[in-house]
């Protein structure tokens, strides 16, 4: 009798013990804490390089996503270059930090998934607040900071900030450039949206100069990119001074 006492009691222990197991968080390594890392460069608004643990990684910012610069499909939607340049501007001279959270750490990219910040500051709660990014790719649990994030975003959305403006520009699967109606001319562009200036020496150099440059003021640009990978890539050099 006692023998089946005791094999009754573990089978109660292993059903229930197992069931509570099931219920609990799984842990993958996330961290509330900051990782310092140097940035290489700006992709776009919501993807940059930098280097981290010896290595250079692509950094995919988790929960936003930003209108696409140069896609090969899309090709570059409206607020894509506004976003790359606040983006741009938000790292560039600032201690840059990564978050993780609990869930995957690289999406089917090879991308790493993180939090971003500059000098503390959370770069996808900017992108969010001034309207140059919607959220997505909510994927649990990967949403430490969700709830804020779509505070932020309603916040914009009210404010009919940037990507707010067309009513149906913003989808749940993107961006849809089709309904927004842009009367710009090539100088335009260039003027108002694309502050980098890209100049060719007497020695035939390609030289950029970003706005907080010494010599930007007094440099008449041959080229104006709207990213310094968009100079890089046309063969420019970042002016020394």
């Amino acid at each position: 009798m006692k023998k089946w006492l005791w094999l009754l009691s573990m089978i109660v222990f292993l059903t229930f013990g197992c069931v509570e197991d099931l219920n609990q968080p799984t842990s993958t390594g996330g961290s509330e804490g900051l990782t310092e890392v140097e940035l290489v460069h700006v992709i776009d608004g919501d993807t940059i390089k930098v280097k981290y643990n010896g290595k250079t990684e692509t950094i995919r910012y988790l929960l936003v996503d930003t209108p696409e610069v140069r896609h090969q499909t899309l090709g570059n939607q409206p607020f894509g270059d506004e976003a790359s340049i606040r983006n741009q501007q938000l790292l560039e001279d600032a201690s840059v930090s990564l978050e993780f959270d609990v869930g995957e750490r690289y999406d089917d990219y090879g991308r790493l998934l993180a939090y971003v910040y500059a000098d503390g500051q959370s770069v996808q709660q900017v992108l969010l607040q001034e309207g140059l990014a919607r959220v997505a790719y909510v994927f649990p649990p990967n949403t430490r900071h969700l709830d804020s994030f779509e505070e932020d975003e309603a916040n914009a959305r009210q404010a009919d900030l940037n990507i707010w403006q067309y009513e149906k520009y913003v989808t749940n699967r993107g961006f849809d450039k089709t309904q927004v109606n842009e009367v710009t001319t090539p100088e335009s562009k260039e003027n108002d949206k694309c502050f980098i200036k890209g100049n060719i020496n007497r020695e035939n150099k390609k030289i950029y100069h970003i706005p907080s440059g010494k010599y930007y003021e007094q440099t008449n640009p041959e080229k104006w990119f709207c990213t310094e990978q968009q100079a890089v890539d046309a063969g420019f050099k970042k002016s020394g001074e």
